[in-house]
């Protein structure tokens, strides 16, 4: 979850990020984060920013390889919808081995990104270039395509599908004069305007910041 936050943009993690993030009490927390300190994977100032060691790095980048390559399996072998793998991938990366992964990693042919458009670390922990903006940090009304929509909100990929908006999508997209409220709906993808029928979309700042595109 640490890696996760800053991967995502955050400048630094706080504990009541990480309870608020797992949906736990701040002492619950605490407890999870003193251990970390004591094996080696994370520093904690009182009262600072909780970082990782380069061994917690470590840690946490074979975990997301796991998570996402197990992710990338599952929707395109198995036929799996990408709002429904997240807690699949949460309880199958602690089971699956090293080599059961490379397997996959080399069945797959070596995909770059998972369903969500999430960058998938190498062998060598390295992670592909993932250049995106997030939606909620565009400010002119304009044309974009989707690159990457978090996974942590079934909720929010289910609206997406039903308003014909996936990875890759373009999106025409115009802001609400009376407050945070993005509003988007599908564009074709040479970016120009699709009939007027199509359903609009509106997403509020939490949303519009799971969603990363690019011009």
């Amino acid at each position: 979850m640490i890696w996760d936050l800053l991967e995502w943009g955050r400048d630094s993690v706080q504990p009541s990020d990480l309870a608020r993030k797992a949906q736990v009490k701040p002492s619950t927390v605490t407890g999870a984060i003193n251990r970390l300190v004591t094996g080696g994977y994370a520093q904690h100032d009182p009262y600072g920013a909780i970082t990782l060691t380069e061994q917690g790095e470590r840690y946490a980048v074979q975990m997301v390889r796991k998570h996402r390559l197990l992710e990338t399996f599952l929707v395109t072998t198995l036929g799996y919808g990408w709002e429904e793998v997240h807690p699949e991938a949460d309880t199958l990366e602690h089971a699956a081995s090293d080599l059961m992964i490379d397997r996959i990693d080399d069945l797959l042919g070596h995909p770059q990104t998972d369903p969500h458009g999430d960058p998938i670390p190498r062998r060598d922990g390295s992670l592909p270039c993932n250049h995106t903006r997030a939606l909620s940090d565009i400010t002119a009304d304009t044309t974009v395509r989707v690159e990457r929509v978090s996974d942590e909100n079934p909720e929010l990929l289910r609206m997406l599908n039903d308003h014909g908006i996936g990875l890759h999508s373009m999106i025409q997209l115009s802001r609400s004069s009376t407050g945070p409220t993005v509003q988007i709906r599908p564009a074709a993808q040479d970016g120009s305007a699709e009939p007027t029928d199509l359903a609009v979309m509106a997403l509020g700042a939490e949303d519009a910041e799971r969603i990363r595109v690019s011009a």
